[in-house]
């Protein structure tokens, strides 16, 4: 997504707060682990000041994208805390081990794939245009 609109793309533990003011938009995405995102992006949001006037949208990958809005809802809670306002979400299939799933391979084995990512390009050019 951050390639499609050449935005900066960073890990959460990578962010540096000072520059957040420079911003409009931010997305805030990652993996779902135990049914919900990194705990990195957790500790991020978090750590940030309270906003006005900004806007966020929120993505992820998981074995079992048809729960994404629910995996997604601790994360867009906090962030609407920080006042930040959601303005759209994505979901995609991504390879899943977790559990019982390991024993069988796992579910979802190469996605995100191309489609997956012709999706989420679409996702973003809509949501910012």
């Amino acid at each position: 997504m951050g390639k499609e609109i050449g935005a900066k793309v960073l890990a959460a533990d990578k962010v540096s707060l000072k520059n957040f003011n420079d911003y409009d938009i931010f997305g805030f995405g990652s993996g779902i682990f135990f049914g919900r995102h990194h705990q990195k992006l957790f500790e991020l949001v978090k750590k940030l000041p309270k906003f006005k006037n900004k806007k966020a949208f929120v993505f992820s990958t998981s074995g079992f994208p048809f729960f994404g809005k629910i995996f997604h809802r601790p994360l867009k809670k906090l962030l609407s805390q920080k006042g930040l306002k959601i303005i759209g979400e994505f979901n995609c299939p991504g390879f899943d081990t977790f559990g019982v799933l390991k024993v069988i391979g796992g579910i979802n084995k190469n996605r995100p794939n191309e489609r997956d990512i012709f999706k989420s390009r679409l996702f973003i050019k809509n949501l910012l245009s």
